[in-house]
């Protein structure tokens, strides 16, 4: 089972990934501090380029020539807002998010492409931050250099005591609060002060920081996160869709070529025994011993297409169990392995998560019985923090694909509809790899 090992792999590549987002504290100061400090700079220059190009613009719209002025100003603010767009990220450690602009259409003229930001409103949201942000920049600069001030001065305050002139006019903050006018107490208490504002710096310039860039990306990427987000519930819910009907068209011709089936020859049956009665016993004997064989048949069916929709044993007894009723039926032997946890009453996972993850192993089991011609199986299933993940590797001859119109597609809709992820590998001549991870 050589695939398996690369998910020791992967999730120590993601621990330590994880660990890069969490930096330690004093290297979090520095960053959280340089992204303020630069933040004024660049918010004046924002501020003054958009001020004066919006301004000159409007003013010339009149004329043919503020059309285009106004377009650049504009531009000029997309410049500034994709500037901080790649700031933001090692604040808030989100991914970067860049909204989708209006773009022209092909085969526009030169005006309709200078009129494209005009009409674009991510653009006026850009011009719109390009005028608030110094306000929040002045603000978060102030503090976070007051609390640097503070703490370098207080702790430092030791070595320069003796250049600072004590005299008789001056009233200094030690002697208001009653303290006696001695070298010491001055460094005493300036001491003091310096450790306050040390210890209190990383909260504040962190605080400053997510002020900042929050601020930020609720008017540069709020609107498209929410778009994309809308995206993928709409995908999501085109999913579900497909792969209920997709069960639905598949349980129908399941039921018509299997019990309804029998049925139909059950009651031919029943007719035929009817006439037998009055004319040959011995027959009608051996044509209800037909029909009880076709009862039993029939109820040994549904009872296979009710295991398909919603098991007794999952429910009663929880995933590991069922998974492993599963691995026992396949043709195919099947290594399994899964979290116990996973069948405690307190590891129990949500119904939705249990059926969806039951549905993804009998689905995968059942393409691999039909379709993989492999001699061995290896079914994985862990619990993470925030995941289940199912991995499911068979030796067989592979070249399986999420196309549509083949038994994987259904399985890919119903995964992508619980918000999870399928990752297939199956290259030619084997062997198939299957990972998913259902979000719970």
């Amino acid at each position: 089972m050589p695939s398996v090992d690369g998910m020791t792999t992967t999730t120590a590549a993601t621990a330590v990934a994880g660990a890069s987002r969490h930096p330690g504290v004093p290297r979090q100061l520095l960053i959280d501090s340089a992204y303020v400090f630069s933040g004024l700079p660049i918010a004046l220059a924002n501020f003054v380029v958009v001020v004066a190009g919006v301004s000159l613009g409007t003013g010339l719209l009149v004329t043919v020539v503020g059309i285009p002025v106004l377009a650049g100003a504009l531009r000029l603010a997309r410049f500034f807002a994709d500037l901080e767009r790649l700031r933001i990220p090692a604040i808030l450690r989100r991914p970067r998010v860049r909204p989708a602009y209006r773009e022209p259409r092909p085969g526009a003229g030169r005006f309709a492409r200078v009129l494209i930001p005009i009409a674009d409103g991510q653009s006026w949201l850009d011009a719109t931050f390009g005028f608030l942000r110094l306000i929040v920049s002045l603000f978060s600069f102030a503090f976070v250099l007051t609390w640097w001030v503070g703490a370098i001065a207080g702790l430092l305050y030791p070595l320069f005591d003796w250049a600072i002139p004590h005299t008789e006019d001056n009233t200094q903050l030690h002697e208001i609060l009653g303290m006696s006018d001695t070298p010491q107490s001055r460094i005493g208490l300036n001491l003091a002060i310096g450790a306050f504002f040390a210890l209190t710096l990383p909260l504040v310039a962190r605080g400053m920081a997510l002020l900042e860039a929050s601020f930020a990306r609720g008017l540069l990427t709020g609107v498209a996160e929410v778009r994309d987000r809308i995206t993928v519930l709409e995908e999501r819910r085109a999913a579900a869709v497909s792969a209920e009907a997709n069960a639905l068209r598949r349980l129908e011709r399941d039921i018509h070529d299997g019990p309804q089936q029998r049925l139909v020859r059950l009651a031919m049956d029943l007719g035929r025994v009817q006439e037998q009665m009055h004319t040959d016993l011995d027959a009608a004997r051996q044509t209800i011993d037909d029909a009880l064989s076709q009862t039993r048949e029939t109820l040994n069916e549904l009872r296979a297409l009710s295991r398909g929709i919603a098991p007794p044993v999952l429910t009663d007894r929880g995933l590991p169990s069922a998974l492993a009723a599963l691995a026992g039926r396949s043709a195919v032997p099947v290594e399994l392995s899964v979290d116990p946890a996973l069948g405690a009453p307190e590891g129990r996972l949500d119904a939705a998560v249990e059926n969806a993850a039951y549905f993804v192993v009998a689905e995968t089991l059942a393409n691999v019985n039909k379709h993989s011609r492999a001699g061995e199986c290896w079914l994985t299933v862990t619990r993470e923090p925030k995941a289940l993940r199912i991995v499911v590797i068979d030796d067989g001859v592979g070249g399986a694909h999420l196309a549509k119109g083949h038994g994987l597609a259904g399985l890919a809709d119903r995964v992508h509809a619980t918000g999870g992820q399928l990752d297939l590998t199956s290259p030619a001549g084997g062997p198939t790899e299957i990972r998913v991870e259902l979000p719970c």
